[in-house]
């Protein structure tokens, strides 16, 4: 029953061949036997509460297609009865008043909690490693990184400790460990899914997001998770519309920008293959490959760990040991108690964000820095539209890798942050665009060391072209099973 999908998931409830409360217990025994890491609060009487819940609207014929399915939450996203620690020691003990937009909508569909999902301390980091709770293990292989900064998301639907899990992504943290974990996750374009009651990292990049085996599952959960929320200003104000409803559509005559940027120095031979390999399927499937220039690419990086890490220096002066979090317990005035609780409360990659962010954005060095990385911000966006718009289209969704290597050892990099930092090359253009990316297995690395670490394909659209990406993803899916493994 684990490793079956949404959709059958779904059907079996709606038939009363299972009820919620029985799916419900048998991930709760799957989480509680895991040793992945991956969950950070489980509370089993509140997740059944829920699940009796879902079966009484089971037998009334109230529901969904999500009502009764399990569904485990990213530890970024608040919620009234299950903590809320965005991985840090700052929120060590929090638990919010109230629900966040997206885990109210999908209370509203009848999904049942699991928990909350081990992260990246307040998102920051691409292994996963800098949780103040302990790092996730890659249930492929426990020796390496699961990817960040939704690790605890991606290993979660990898091991099948559930079905569905909800993600965010800031420059790569949904398809980044989608792809090291062999599973299928999707960033909608930003300002689709409400950032109310999400801990923010950097607030112009933000976006939630979901994780799921198939494609076909993350359209369900996009179409519970999307919709304009007044509450978030950044919120985009669209009609509602159905993920899924193109997913059978032939890809005959589809073109893929194939940008020359995401095949060179830096990107692992066996990687690179496993791509080729997809993109070589994908004309089978009548799609016609287009050579593109993505030109402003390596610029990404810089540019990125500027913008992020500034919004990240004011987004988390909040956290003061004032109002709530962790305050330290001797200090001498007012000052003292800032500066011990922050330094208590923050882990090393925090810190160093903060005090990177603070820089830039200080007298004399705005203009320099910030002010430079948003104008090359525009230059980066415009590289894609070049591609993907106008009377000079050249295709109509990019591919190339998620990531360049596979995942690696856990330990490796976390005295490199600037090694952790190009695990992203192949990401941040897309969350500094706003665009929408997504990542669905394509096969495993080589040698002795890699044959069983997953390898992500990267589909990137326009904008609100999620259901073009799904439909893309889709047929791929149906044509090949990277999807359907699952770690030992």
């Amino acid at each position: 029953m684990h490793t079956k999908t949404i959709k059958e998931l779904s059907t079996l409830l709606q038939a009363k061949k299972i009820s919620a409360a029985e799916l419900a217990t048998l991930f709760l025994d799957r989480i509680e036997q895991s040793d992945l890491n991956a969950f950070l609060h489980v509370d089993r009487q509140l997740s059944l509460r829920q699940a009796a819940v879902a079966d009484q609207r089971l037998a009334t014929g109230d529901t969904t297609p999500l009502t009764g399915i399990p569904i485990a939450h990213k530890d970024l996203f608040v919620t009234r009865q299950w903590r809320t620690t965005a991985g840090s020691k700052m929120l060590k003990n929090y638990t919010s008043p109230f629900d966040a937009t997206v885990v109210e909508q999908f209370n509203a569909a009848g999904t049942v909690t699991l928990g909350k999902l081990n992260c990246d301390e307040f998102a920051m980091g691409s292994g996963n490693e800098n949780s103040y709770f302990g790092a996730v293990k890659n249930p492929w292989d426990k020796r390496a990184v699961p990817g960040g900064s939704s690790g605890g998301s991606a290993a979660a639907i990898a091991a099948r400790l559930a079905p569905a899990a909800t993600g965010t992504d800031t420059g790569g943290s949904i398809r980044q460990p989608a792809a090291l974990c062999g599973v299928t996750g999707i960033k909608p374009t930003y300002g689709s899914v409400s950032r109310y009651g999400m801990i923010a990292f950097a607030s112009s990049l933000d976006q939630g997001g979901p994780l799921a085996k198939t494609a076909e599952d993350c359209g369900v959960l996009l179409n519970a998770m999307t919709g304009f929320d007044e509450r978030d200003s950044t919120s985009i104000a669209r009609p509602k519309e159905d993920f899924t409803r193109s997913l059978n559509d032939s890809l005959q005559g589809l073109r893929i920008g194939v940008p020359r940027e995401f095949f060179g120095a830096g990107l692992a031979a066996d990687v690179e293959q496993a791509v080729r390999a997809a993109l070589a399927e994908f004309e089978k499937l009548g799609a016609t490959l287009v050579d593109i220039s993505l030109p402003k690419t390596e610029l990404s990086i810089p540019v990125y760990y500027v913008i992020a890490p500034a919004e990240a220096s004011s987004n988390l002066s909040r956290f003061d040991g004032v109002r709530y979090g962790h305050r330290a317990a001797d200090y001498k005035d007012l000052s003292d108690m800032y500066k011990k609780s922050r330094a208590e409360g923050f882990g090393d990659e925090v810190k160093r964000r903060i005090l990177v962010g603070a820089y830039v954005l200080s007298h004399g060095y705005y203009d320099a820095y910030y002010l430079q990385a948003q104008k090359i911000r525009r230059l980066i966006a415009q590289d894609f539209q070049r591609a993907l718009t106008g009377a000079d289209r050249q295709c109509d969704v990019i591919m190339g890798p998620v990531s360049p290597t596979v995942a690696w050892d856990l330990g490796d990099k976390t005295d490199d942050p600037v090694a952790n930092y190009l695990a992203d090359i192949f990401t941040l253009s897309t969350s500094l665009a706003g665009l929408p990316g997504m990542s669905i297995p394509c096969g495993f690395g080589q040698g002795e060391k890699n044959a069983q670490r997953p390898v992500g394909l990267q589909i990137i659209g326009n904008y609100y072209e999620e259901a073009r990406l799904l439909n893309v993803a889709h047929q791929y899916q149906q044509a090949t099973d990277w999807h359907q493994r699952a770690p030992v």
